[in-house]
């Protein structure tokens, strides 16, 4: 199971931080990422990382802006957004992939989503 939270309302050029806890049995995840969806778009590719080291890879949308890290005794994956722009809302999802060796931008690969939470840019 995973629990995402840390969206809001943030002004263009502002930060936030998202979070994922995961439970359950976090010890067979391969791949965390984050995905977000905005109004009448599909769900989209945004960062993931690697469970078990440190492989990560971002969408070229968000490289520069976005950083991805996790807390591996707290479960968690983070996503820390700066100089967020209105086109940066969404709601973000984090997801789980099982699959070992896989490292899928892929929205459909992913075995398990948290719950979205909602961010909102705008002045």
């Amino acid at each position: 199971q995973l629990q995402a939270s840390g969206g809001g309302l943030v002004h263009p050029g502002g930060s936030l931080t998202l979070s994922c806890t995961a439970s359950g049995r976090p010890f067979s995840i391969y791949v965390m990422g984050w995905f977000r969806q905005a109004p009448g778009k599909e769900r989209e590719f945004v960062a993931r990382i690697r469970w078990s080291g440190s492989m990560l890879d971002y969408a070229d949308s968000v490289k520069g802006r976005f950083t991805i890290s996790k807390d591996n005794p707290k479960n968690t994956v983070y996503l820390q957004m700066n100089s967020l722009k209105p086109e940066d809302t969404a709601v973000y999802y984090c997801a789980a992939d099982l699959t070992y060796g896989r490292l899928s931008s892929v929205a459909s690969d992913y075995d398990y989503w948290g719950q979205g939470t909602q961010v909102t840019v705008s002045s």
